[in-house]
C-alpha cells in the first residue's frame, strides 16, 4: 500500500480526480442537481454583477441586475432543455468546447509540478539545437557593384584589396566601394542576421575568413564584397544560467503536452473503441480498434 501511495501515477488520478469534482461544483455556480429545481446563490449574483462592473466600468443598476438574473436562468433552463432533446449530440461546436474544457483540466495538473535545475539541465542537454548559441561577427565590408564595374570587376576588386590591405584594421571605408543599402561595418552580428541580409553563401565563407586582415573577393546576392574580419565569437552551447527563462517556458510546454497524453491514456482505459469496416488490430487493454 505504501508504495502505491508513492506512485506519481497515483497522485495524477488523484489529483485529476479532485480537479474534476471542483470543476462539476463550479462551471455551474447557482444551479441545483434537483429537476425542475433552479437555485441562484447570493455568490453566482456577485459573479454577475461584477462581470457587469469589469465590461461596462461600473456596478449595474438593480433593473440591470434583475436583468442579468432573468438572463442567466433563462440560459440555464434553455441548456436544461436543450440537453434532455439531444440537442447538444454530435454538435461539433459543442464537443470542441467540452474537450478545450477536459484540456484546461490536464493542464492545470500538469502547472503542478515546478521543475528543478536538475531538470531543466537535461531538458537542455536534450535539445541542445534548439538553445545553441550562434557565432557572432564584428567586420567591416566595401561594397562593388557587378553592373557598373563590368568586365573590370575582378581588376577593380584587386587594386581595391590591395589598397585596404596595405592601410589594414585602420582603413576608412566610408568612402571606398559603391553604395550600398546595407550597413559597412557590423557589431557583434549573429550568424542567422548575416545570412537574412548577406546569404547562406555569403555567411558560409566569412565563418572561414581569418581574423585581422582584408579578404575577399566575397560573392552575396547584391554582388562582391571585400572584409575585414575585426573578432569572431564561436557557437556554442550555453550554460543554463544563460537562457534558464528560454529553458523553463519550453521545458513547461513540453510537459504540459506529455500530462495531457497520458491524461487521455488513462481515460481511453475505461473505453472500449470499434471503428468498424475492417478487421480489428491491436491496441490499449480494453480497446479494440478496426481500421
Amino acid at each position: 500500500m505504501q508504495r502505491i501511495l508513492k506512485e506519481p501515477l497515483f497522485h495524477f488520478l488523484l489529483l485529476g480526480a479532485g480537479l474534476f469534482i471542483a470543476y462539476g461544483l463550479i462551471s455551474k455556480p447557482g444551479s441545483s442537481s434537483a429537476p425542475g429545481k433552479i437555485v441562484v446563490t447570493v455568490g453566482h449574483v456577485e459573479h454577475l454583477v461584477a462581470g457587469f462592473a469589469k465590461t461596462w466600468q461600473r456596478p449595474p443598476t438593480d433593473a440591470e441586475i434583475k436583468g442579468l438574473v432573468d438572463a442567466w436562468v433563462r440560459e440555464e433552463i434553455a441548456t436544461r432543455e436543450s440537453i434532455a432533446l439531444g440537442l447538444d449530440k454530435d454538435d461539433t461546436v459543442i464537443r470542441r468546447r467540452l474537450r478545450q474544457k477536459l484540456d484546461f483540466v490536464s493542464e492545470d495538473i500538469a502547472a503542478q509540478t515546478e521543475p528543478t535545475d536538475t531538470d531543466l539541465n537535461a531538458y537542455l542537454k536534450a535539445h541542445p539545437e534548439s538553445f545553441h548559441v550562434e557565432p557572432r561577427f564584428t567586420f567591416s565590408q566595401v561594397y562593388l557593384n557587378p553592373t557598373q564595374h563590368g568586365d573590370n570587376l575582378a581588376r577593380t576588386a584587386a587594386q581595391l584589396l590591395a589598397q585596404l590591405q596595405q592601410a589594414g584594421g585602420k582603413a576608412d571605408v566610408s568612402a571606398l566601394g559603391d553604395s550600398f543599402l546595407l550597413e559597412r561595418a557590423f557589431q557583434s552580428a549573429p550568424a542567422g542576421e548575416i545570412a537574412k541580409q548577406f546569404g547562406e553563401e555569403f555567411t558560409g565563407k566569412l565563418v572561414k575568413l581569418p581574423s585581422g586582415q582584408w579578404q575577399g573577393p566575397i560573392e552575396s546576392g547584391y554582388g562582391v564584397h571585400l572584409v575585414f574580419v575585426n573578432e569572431r565569437t564561436e557557437g556554442r552551447a550555453p550554460a543554463l544560467a544563460e537562457v534558464r527563462d528560454i529553458v523553463l517556458r519550453e521545458w513547461t510546454n513540453a510537459r504540459r503536452l506529455e500530462e495531457n497524453v497520458k491524461f487521455y491514456q488513462e481515460l481511453l482505459k475505461r473505453y472500449t473503441v470499434t471503428i468498424e469496416g475492417g478487421a480489428p488490430v491491436k491496441g490499449p487493454k480494453k480497446v479494440a480498434v478496426v481500421k
